[in-house]
């Protein structure tokens, strides 16, 4: 097969994989050491392609080829579909030429498993290696790691890889074992562990050899299985908090061709994904719970027609108007169309002065959207007859089709 080929299959069969952001690493740049690449600057882009795929980065597979069967894989060992498999040579000779012709800035690595977890791992270190060794490649890398293989090999992709990243796969540890009973919850957890001690120890150690210094991230499917978005934010929480994860990546499920029968025959909802993300926001920046966010007492599924804040803000009335002249930060961050940076200069303007309803506009806020929620010295709105019309109904996105169908 040529090497056009096996690009146009696995760089395709790639695309399921949304975990490929390209920030947070170490500043590098390779004309200090004669090398090539950067990821200074403009170097890293963080535009998204529809289907997922960042664009900066060439994302690809070393491998179609997969011993496993998870039922949600289009690469599973019983799907029909055309494989194929890169040499480290040809992944690295990619590469290489990609980065010359200023196509990337980086490339994101991924593979199915072939022979064993740590046959293909290596594989995967073998690129990362012949790259920053032979080459001086001095771009971005990231490597989709495997959770059971050895943590030498683990430790080894983390020595050469900006970021590495593991799939959850599933939000819930029943659903993994109901679509991946080849997989295991615990080993997953085992090498996210492995990997945030050394990260911590890096970090701690100023002359520790590098590790990650981009850290690490994961994925999880929403929509293969009856898991709420109650159940996708607490599993997100615990990885968070447990291993310092940088991103949760949600990837919505789409119907794969030849599908098992224990998957859905329809996609979720895109803008679930979307509200979820909008969660997720909430959660690492906002001060947000779970529980307040999707309360254990309804059926544990956001809001689709209006973001998680505003939903909040809906059913707790009784907490607004917010004194924009009073009010604390953490009440300011809680206020619909607000955001981190906005909260940030009405704090430092109020020092000086009294707020009033024209800094909202002076400061370019969604005014519509702020303005009921929030009271100045000149503004106070009304609370019970502009609390429905606040429920409009956006226009539902339509789930794209990774088939081209």
């Amino acid at each position: 097969m040529k090497l056009s080929e096996k690009l146009a299959i696995l760089a395709d069969a790639a695309k399921y994989d949304a975990s490929c952001s390209s920030s947070g690493g170490q500043k590098r740049d390779s004309l200090k050491t004669g090398g090539i690449g950067s990821n200074e600057g403009m170097g890293i882009c963080h535009a998204y392609a529809p289907d997922g795929r960042c664009i900066s980065l060439l994302k690809i597979l070393l491998t179609n080829f997969c011993v496993y069967d998870c039922a949600y894989c289009i690469n599973r060992r019983t799907s029909n579909v055309q494989r194929a498999r890169f040499t480290v040579a040809e992944v690295v000779q990619l590469t290489m030429d990609f980065y010359r012709r200023n196509y990337i800035e980086g490339l994101f690595l991924s593979s199915g498993i072939i022979q064993s977890p740590d046959y293909t791992m290596e594989m995967l270190v073998q690129v990362a290696r012949s790259l920053r060794v032979d080459h001086r490649f001095g771009g971005y890398i990231h490597l989709k790691t495997i959770p059971d293989a050895s943590p030498e090999l683990l430790s080894d992709a983390a020595r050469w890889a900006d970021r590495l990243s593991i799939n959850v796969e599933m939000p819930t540890e029943g659903g993994l074992k109901a679509l991946a009973p080849e997989k295991d919850l615990r080993d997953i957890r085992r090498a996210m562990g492995r990997l945030r001690m050394g990260i911590d120890e890096a970090k701690a150690e100023k002359k520790a050899p590098r590790f990650a210094p981009a850290g690490q991230s994961t994925q999880m499917i929403v929509g293969a299985d009856a898991s709420s978005d109650r159940d996708v934010l607490t599993s997100s929480t615990n990885l968070y908090a447990n291993y310092k994860l940088k991103r949760v990546y949600y990837s919505a499920f789409s119907p794969i061709p030849d599908a098992s029968k224990a998957l859905p025959l329809r996609p979720p909802p895109l803008v679930r994904e979307h509200r979820l993300y909008q969660a997720d926001w909430l959660m690492r920046f906002y001060g947000f719970q779970v529980d307040e966010i999707a309360p254990a007492n309804d059926s544990g599924m956001l809001d689709l027609d209006v973001d998680p804040k505003m939903a909040w803000a809906l059913r707790h009335r009784e907490q607004f108007p917010v004194d924009l002249n009073r009010a604390p930060k953490e009440m300011l961050l809680r206020v619909p169309g607000l955001g981190v940076r906005t909260v940030q200069r009405l704090l430092g303007m109020r020092v000086h002065r009294k707020l009033r309803y024209e800094d909202l506009v002076k400061l370019r806020v969604p005014v519509r959207k702020v303005a009921p929620f929030v009271a100045t010295i000149d503004h106070r709105p009304r609370v019970d007859s502009e609390s429905g019309a606040l429920r409009h109904l956006d226009t539902t996105p339509r789930q794209a089709d990774l088939f081209g169908h």
